[in-house]
């Protein structure tokens, strides 16, 4: 596999990146084309939700059989609790400023007089998360950012020690993006509401990948994004369960029940429903599966020169995610790895997608404990429904040539 990505088909491309985003599946693919058809005959399939016409009627029941499919796969009790966004970027930050500040007037504290409402995070959560709690910092709150173990883990007895009198919420993610370690939310979100706080979980890179019921887990908030499970880029979802505080961050018509203004997009939202399901349908399944692949690299990976898995991760450890492999290579830089392995046909990535282009060393990694220098030789390896025992064997064959 040589050459550059023009060059390649897509049998020579073996694809290594679904935590920053997984192929269209093939479910959402057939659910979205009735509401992808040009000219005149979208005007029938492709109508605004919130017209009163019969296409708008139509299209407006397609988007509430997806919301009722997505509420019932992540264990919501009703339907309306789901709130359709543009991804779980939107979500997160919704989440985070929307019910902070609705929580602080719920419960009278109130900036203007100087009270200082609270909010605790982690400080291995994504940056959709931390950007809007440094954004409340400027406003007045004060955010505490408790760190992870040195495998990833965040301890409940931490977040409970944080928990104080004017904490309104706190937000720690399902499982974390670059290390796969999967956090214990129940005994998060019990400490939080012990607390007196609400509980938000930025749940994308868990679903479709671990059993997830929003009221088994006590969740008050949830985010999500389509493009992570197999569905459409530009949709995700805010789980919001009934009558948790919560302030509109996009003001407008009014769709989602005032709770997201703007037209909603149903062809998106039809898709991320499919993708869901589908996910959700195959995960015991493909997480046993997924599962093997990773032991096998990491594995195979540890008994390279140079190479140290970052993280110990026990064969079939379900303590992290099926799918993700992270590795540190020795004298090496994320971005020489990510492009030499890409011109042999393997797409891989360093870290978040969201940080890829960044020379600064992971916030993830330096805050358990990595050294800078050791996590500029970082790689990450993430597979998906479309990974195959062959892709995982030419990536091992051809991981050592490109070190040396």
């Amino acid at each position: 596999m040589t050459g550059s990505m023009s060059d390649l088909t897509v049998d020579d491309y073996a694809y290594f990146d679904y935590a920053a985003t997984a192929p269209l599946c093939d479910e959402a693919a057939c659910a979205m084309a009735a509401y992808q058809v040009p000219g005149r005959a979208n005007l029938i399939v492709g109508a605004n939700a919130n017209s009163l016409h019969s296409p708008g009627r139509a299209a407006f029941e397609a988007m509430e059989r997806a919301r009722k499919s997505v509420a019932a796969d992540i264990g919501a009790r009703r339907p309306d609790e789901v709130v359709f966004t543009s991804g779980a970027t939107e979500a997160d930050v919704a989440a985070l400023v929307g019910i902070a500040h609705g929580a602080a007037h719920a419960r009278h504290i109130d900036l203007a007089r100087g009270e200082t409402p609270h909010i605790v995070t982690t400080a291995i959560e994504h940056d959709a998360v931390l950007q809007p709690a440094k954004r409340l910092e400027a406003q007045g709150f004060r955010v505490t950012y408790v760190r992870p173990d040195r495998q990833g883990f965040v301890s409940a007895q931490a977040v409970r020690d944080a928990v104080g009198p004017q904490t309104v919420l706190v937000s720690v993610q399902a499982a974390n993006s670059e290390l796969g370690s999967v956090q214990p939310l129940c005994d998060i979100a019990r400490a939080a509401h012990d607390g007196g706080a609400l509980f938000h979980t930025d749940a994308v890179q868990a679903a479709g990948k671990l059993p997830l019921s929003m009221q088994d887990i006590g969740a008050d908030a949830a985010s999500f994004s389509a493009h992570k499970v197999g569905g459409p880029k530009g949709v995700g979802a805010l789980y919001l369960r009934a009558r948790t505080p919560f302030e509109a961050q996009l003001l407008g018509g009014g769709q989602e029940s005032a709770r997201r203004s703007g037209t909603q997009n149903v062809a998106g939202i039809v898709g991320f429903a499919a993708a869901l399901r589908a996910s959700v349908n195959m995960q015991v399944s493909e997480s046993a599966r997924l599962c093997a692949l990773r032991d096998r690299l990491y594995a195979e990976l540890a008994a390279m020169d140079g190479v140290m898995p970052t993280v110990e991760v026990p064969s079939q450890s379900e303590r992290f995610l099926p799918n993700i492999v992270h590795v540190l290579v020795r004298g090496m830089e994320s971005e020489t790895l990510i492009l030499r392995l890409d011109a042999l046909g393997f797409g891989v990535s360093g870290g978040s997608a969201c940080s890829s282009h960044s020379l600064a060393p992971s916030h993830v990694l330096t805050s358990c404990g990595v050294s800078a220098d050791a996590a500029q030789g970082a790689l990450r390896i993430s597979l998906g429904r479309y990974t195959t025992e062959r892709d995982v064997e030419t990536l091992i064959a051809a991981l050592p040539r490109v070190i040396r």
